[in-house]
Parts: C-alpha cells; structure tokens; sequence
C-alpha cells in the first residue's frame, strides 16, 4: 500500500462515521447543545464539509462545492455560513441551524467525493510538494491532506459523542 492508497483509506473513515450516525440525525438531536456547548452536531457536521471543500479548493484552484452546487444556496444560512467555522463567535456558532441531516450528509459526501477525486489526480511524488511557506516547517501538499482529513475525523468524533449525550440547550 503505497502513501495515495492509506490517504485514500483514510479519506473514507469520515464517511463511515458519518454514516453510523445517521440513524441518530433529526432536527432535535442536530440542533441541541449538550451541555450547552455552543457548537451543535449540525454545526459539527457542516464545519466537516466546509473545511474539506474551502482547504480542496485551495488545493485543486477549482470553485468550492459550497458555490458551485449551490449548497450555500441550499443550506440558507448567510454570512455564517460562508466561512468554514474557525473562529465562529459564540453567536455565529449558534446560527447554524441545520434541520435536514439529509443536506448536511450530502454535502459532507460531496467533500469527500472531491477529496477521493484529488488523490486519483495525484502521483505519490507530488505528496512532497511545499505548498505552504508560512510555516515551520513548510507545509506539504501530503502533510495538508492528512491535516483536512484528520480534522473531519476529530469533529465527526465529536459530533458522535454528542449524539450520545442528553439533549439540552
């Protein structure tokens, strides 16, 4: 197995988790804060989704999903809903209100329908690539890659905790 193919592996675990989920998804539960957390599984769900397609974009050049199939549209959530969530305030966190599991679901699939795109465009020599300077040590195309992915497994996680956790506000 050669580095595309464990990318490739990797990139089908927040499907899978997302996926398991799916039974618990419904406007309550989407929508709750456990413990009063500002971020809901709705939130933790479409922030998967929106950080792997912005980070792709940047990556591939090519218009983010967000626009381009229109789920900014769909999703109707304004200006909050433009960004990709880091930094959201208490408030912003709070006006993602998703009802529709099957829209958050889709757009995470969508994601990761262009992430599995990606790796298939690539050769392993071009995992090596410096494609960000800004940091030290520089960022690699391979080492991006791992970050997007890992960061829709951390949240996915989470969002499978709360599921778990009595609903509150």
């Amino acid at each position: 197995m050669d580095a595309l193919d464990v990318l490739g592996d990797l990139t089908s675990r927040p499907r899978d988790a997302a996926e398991r989920m799916r039974p618990d998804l419904n406007p309550v539960s989407l929508n709750a804060r456990p413990g009063g957390h500002d971020n809901s599984v709705a939130w933790l769900l479409w922030h998967s989704g929106r950080e792997i397609d912005a980070q792709l974009a940047d990556l591939t050049g090519q218009e983010q999903l967000w626009t381009a199939q229109d789920f900014a549209g769909r999703f109707a959530l304004g200006s909050a809903g433009d960004g990709v969530g880091y930094g959201h305030s208490a408030e912003e966190a709070r006006r993602i209100l998703v009802d529709d599991s099957e829209l958050l679901l889709g757009y995470l699939d969508a994601a990761l329908d262009a992430m599995d795109a990606y790796l298939e465009s690539l050769t392993a020599a071009q995992l090596d690539d410096v494609i960000d300077e800004a940091w030290d040590p520089p960022v690699t195309r391979g080492a991006r890659l791992v970050s997007i992915i890992d960061d829709a497994i951390q949240h996915l996680a989470q969002a499978a905790y709360a599921l778990g956790m009595p609903l509150g506000d």
